[in-house]
């Protein structure tokens, strides 16, 4: 069992963990969440043995062997399969004495304990761990050197896989891996034989891969039993009984506070009083929980509305250097309010299709045609990089508005989700999640009508991806999806786009059918298509593809409840603008014709309001009914 007790960790004099406890039991599968900055990897490097606590101790079974990944990845000239092999130090060293021990006896003790280490399986074993984690037989056989870092990252991650120590111990695992990595960890994660904890802020990883959550909040831990959402609940509903209580106590505490003021001083009254406040000072107050509400996002709405398609690609195809495209073949539309996910693997071109898309790479061949006056917002990881380290978030955000008042600027930067005291911060003192708030910030700056966000994620914590996912789903206009986060993709998207094989096609099926391929082709199959992957029964496929197709029926029925929406929204401000001018105390005496006109187009407005409200009911009536019978079905 590992044993967390009466715990404190200081950094630079600021506490992490003041008096922590945990307990937690050999071969558990644990998720580690808490805020940003809360302490998890320097719990991590306690654990490790490479802090040492303020106060209070970490006791491990003795021996236990502890694994995490080393932030400095391997590069060296070996080959990527012998990197990953050389994780095992107990089978490398057994095979080198083996090479050159002479004594028969000896010979047969190394071969009898490679073979209890089932050391003839290691090399499949680690080629089918790479291979999980995107690297095909061909990579496998390159140096490390070969490799960018994000690459090399893998890399080191496959080989603590392959190592298997007693427990492992990931941090954000998943920040260097595509979607298809992702899935294929989860599942890895989810049959490891030892214990586990994970830092992440993947709800379906921390929902498929682990048996219980630790959280990390008031510098303190505490153990849930279940996945994310099962926490999630379990926290939500506790913070609920406890505001209860803490309530009924205030109006206790209260009642008998009256009691105290109303008789203390009389004397027929003063034994029962003093006894009321004997009984108030008992009271032990009941502490309010935490609760971590992330700032919301807000994404500026295009001021007007284009006419569909905003894109259209026919025989398009791009790449970085003359007549060698990455895509080709690219017959695609994107309308005013898609919501797209880009499906494929890293290196595939889903990074390609985006700066196509943003025109940020130019068509070699075919014809692509573009609404007038559209403009597009654009985020990627990389572009973090491009803040000026020296300046504020305020200054980046004032050199785009220089005639706007101090008030409207702080206000612009408050909408990208940034909080007051870090408006002056200099971007180089910003944590990565607020500079991916900044630079998304000022990607859809100018109210773009298509918004692209390449790996927005990385970054952010859960309860600012989940502020993210309602401002996506708030944004009127157009959104490209870039991820490896599936619950961004399962909550934001309508349509999935596969990127393989050189070009850029509709996926026909959801993200389960996807899962379900790729899983497939890492366990060693080569799905040629849907068919080969999806369940045995036709029928269940052929369910899947109308349920496809309903929802594609049922897309422009969902446009006319979101113009409606517009419609409304935009008529509720009308008709306050015109109580506000009608409310002027002057105005029927110095101007009636004037008062008369406004009453009249308040009028109008008001019958427009209420015709627009009741289609938006009568349409939103034929939405749910048409979700229930496709759900009945």
């Amino acid at each position: 069992m590992l044993q967390i007790s009466d715990l404190t960790l200081r950094i630079a004099g600021r506490p992490l963990l003041e008096g922590a406890s945990l307990s937690l039991p050999l071969k558990a599968k644990a998720g580690f969440v808490g805020r940003n900055g809360a302490g998890k990897t320097t719990l991590f490097r306690a654990l490790a043995g490479d802090v040492a606590p303020d106060s209070g101790g970490i006791s491990l079974p003795k021996g236990m062997r502890i694994g995490r990944v080393e932030q400095e990845a391997p590069g060296g000239p070996e080959p990527l399969i012998e990197t990953v092999l050389a994780g095992d130090r107990e089978r490398t060293r057994l095979l080198a004495e083996a090479e050159q021990a002479t004594d028969a006896h000896r010979i047969a003790e190394i071969h009898a304990r490679l073979a209890d280490i089932d050391a003839h399986r290691a090399e499949a074993r680690a080629a089918r761990i790479l291979a999980g984690l995107g690297f095909d037989a061909e990579a496998q056989q390159r140096p490390c050197a070969e490799f960018s870092g994000g690459w090399r990252m893998r890399v080191a991650l496959a080989g603590l896989l392959f190592e298997e120590p007693d427990l492992l111990l990931l941090d954000e695992p998943t920040n260097y891996l595509d979607l298809e990595g992702t899935m294929w960890l989860e599942r890895y994660l989810a049959r490891y034989p030892h214990t586990l904890i994970v830092i992440s802020h993947d709800r379906d990883l921390l929902n498929s891969a682990v048996d219980s959550i630790i959280h990390l909040i008031d510098r303190r831990l505490t153990l849930w039993r279940g996945g994310y959402d099962s926490f999630e609940r379990q926290y939500r509903e506790k913070r609920i009984l406890r505001e209860k209580q803490r309530q009924k106590q205030e109006a206790e505490r209260r009642h008998m506070q009256a009691y105290v003021d109303r008789f203390r001083y009389k004397a027929t009254k003063a034994r029962q009083a003093q006894s009321r406040l004997k009984a108030i000072a008992r009271l032990q107050p009941i502490v309010e929980i935490t609760q971590e509400n992330a700032i919301p996002f807000r994404f500026p709405e295009p001021e007007r509305p284009l006419s569909p398609p905003i894109i259209r690609m026919e025989g398009v195809s791009v790449g970085y250097a003359p007549g060698k495209p990455v895509l080709s073949n690219l017959d695609l539309r994107i309308d005013e309010d898609d919501r797209i996910a880009l499906l494929g693997k890293n290196g595939n071109g889903k990074s390609t299709f985006a700066k196509l898309a943003a025109e940020m790479l130019k068509q070699e061949t075919g014809m692509t045609t573009r609404a007038r006056k559209l403009r597009v917002g654009f985020f990627a990881q990389h572009q973090l990089e491009l803040l000026d380290p020296a300046r504020s978030a305020l200054a980046h955000v004032r050199a785009l508005m220089p005639d706007a008042p101090e008030a409207r600027v702080r206000s612009r930067v408050a909408q990208m989700g940034l909080a007051t005291e870090k408006m002056d911060t200099v971007a180089g003192s910003l944590s990565g999640g607020e500079k991916a708030r900044l630079m998304m910030g000022l990607a859809a700056f100018q109210s773009p009508h298509l918004l692209i966000l390449d790996e927005p994620t990385n970054h952010l914590d859960i309860d600012s991806r989940e502020a993210l996912v309602r401002a996506l789903n708030d944004f009127s206009g157009a959104v490209i999806l870039v991820t490896h986060d599936r619950h961004l993709i399962e909550a934001c998207a309508d349509r999935l786009w596969l990127v393989d094989g050189g070009t850029v096609t509709p996926f026909d099926g959801d993200i389960d059918d996807y899962r379900r391929m790729v899983l497939g082709r890492s366990d060693g199959a080569e799905p040629k298509d849907m068919a080969q992957v999806a369940p045995p029964q036709v029928s269940q496929r052929d369910q899947r593809r109308a349920a496809a197709q309903r929802r594609e029926a049922l897309a422009p029925l969902r446009k006319k409840i979101k113009r409606r929406e517009v419609l409304i929204e935009t008529l509720r401000k009308e008709i306050q603008v015109l109580d506000s001018a009608l409310a002027a105390p002057d105005l029927y005496s110095s101007d009636p014709e004037r008062a008369t006109t406004l009453a009249k187009e308040r009028a109008e407005k008001v019958h427009a309001f209420a015709r627009a409200e009741s289609e938006w009911l009568d349409l939103s009536e034929e939405l749910e009914a048409a979700e229930g019978s496709e759900a009945a079905e």
